[in-house]
């Protein structure tokens, strides 16, 4: 899921720099989904591993 963050930051990255707002946009909000979906499950895994120990 990282390898796909990066992606979308670097497209959004290039299309902004290109001046395609809206390409970034969408793809700047996609990274920032992922971004809180791997913090989600990284949070959820963390306090699973707590509550089994």
């Amino acid at each position: 899921m990282l390898k796909w963050i990066l992606i979308l930051l670097a497209v959004a990255a290039i299309a902004s720099l290109l001046g395609f707002r809206g390409v970034a946009g969408v793809a700047a909000t996609g990274a920032k989904f992922l971004i809180f979906v791997t913090l989600l499950l990284f949070i959820l895994l963390l306090f699973g591993v707590i509550a089994i120990a």
